[in-house]
């Protein structure tokens, strides 16, 4: 095992992963850009936290009381099936990746961009010893009030992973030192199937050109073949205007979240249990509409 260190201001943070990395924009010291985060995203991959945890990085955008840091457990190694990497090779492309997210935290003002640098593979591994030091790293010494993470019905593997392992490293903290609220965020499946009172509704309406410069900093995406940028602004436009079918848009854009906080209260309760929950009732849903029309 290689462990990377660094020390920064008064704390030394000691990331397992080679390569791993503390990014901190406005060159406050680690420690203080940890423990002054409120809002604390926790994604896959570059460009996750721009897509699923906007809310936070908004929510706390020119402000001094409220600050978002944002966590990424991969390398971000590996290509979607007929991706353009111009060129690149594996490792040029990961390296291009984790600028492109030092890009995205300097434009979005973020407390500090943590970039574990992990395989995709070791996240998947739920036994996996390094993953898991990291975040209980990370979480002894931030104290967010609020977590963003993936939702446990996406569709992604790693994205799931990532969910699962979140929720175990903030179980293992003790009740005073958990989050007031964990959101499950949308990616790689939207949310929209949920019964309305189910969803976490997050108005990202405010600052439209913040939205639009974090997610062009991934140049290497959208110009590989993946218009992220589109799809993004896209689903959140199309939230707020399919909400509700009787009354005009009440605001522009919505990000859907699952409260995921139940399963940190409460160690013994099955996430599959819990998801399937959600489920039953939309299929609940679903056959009293029909039934009732018929």
């Amino acid at each position: 095992m290689v462990t990377v260190g660094a020390e920064l201001g008064t704390a030394v943070f000691s990331f397992r992963a080679p390569g791993a990395e503390m990014f901190v924009p406005d060159g406050a010291p680690a420690a203080l850009a940890l423990a002054r985060t409120t809002h604390l995203g926790v994604g896959a991959h570059p460009d996750d936290l721009e897509i699923m945890a906007y809310h936070g990085i908004a929510e706390c955008f020119q402000r001094s009381d409220q600050w978002f840091s944002g966590v990424t457990l991969t390398n971000g190694g590996g290509t979607v099936q007929g991706l353009e990497t111009l060129g690149r090779t594996d490792v040029e492309t990961i390296d291009v990746r984790k600028l492109e997210q030092k890009k995205a935290a300097r434009a979005g003002e973020y407390s500090a961009a943590v970039l574990l640098n992990h395989p995709s593979a070791s996240v998947k591994d739920a036994r996996n010893a390094d993953v898991a030091a990291d975040l209980d790293l990370v979480f002894s010494a931030a104290r967010p009030e609020v977590v963003y993470t993936h939702n446990l019905a996406d569709k992604h593997d790693s994205h799931v992973a990532v969910a699962l392992r979140v929720l175990a490293a903030l179980r293992r903290l003790t009740p005073d030192e958990r989050p007031r609220r964990v959101i499950g965020c949308e990616v790689w499946r939207d949310l929209d199937w949920m019964c309305d009172p189910d969803k976490v509704m997050m108005a990202v309406d405010g600052r439209p050109e913040l939205a639009d410069a974090l997610l062009r900093a991934f140049d290497s995406q959208i110009r590989g073949g993946k218009r992220y940028d589109l799809a993004a602004q896209g689903r959140r436009l199309a939230n707020a205007t399919f909400f509700e079918s009787h009354l005009v848009d009440q605001r522009q854009a919505l990000i859907w979240g699952i409260d995921l906080t139940p399963l940190v209260a409460d160690k013994d309760q099955d996430p599959v249990a819990f998801v399937e929950q959600h489920i039953d009732r939309f299929a609940a849903d679903v056959k009293v509409r029909i039934s009732r029309m018929s």
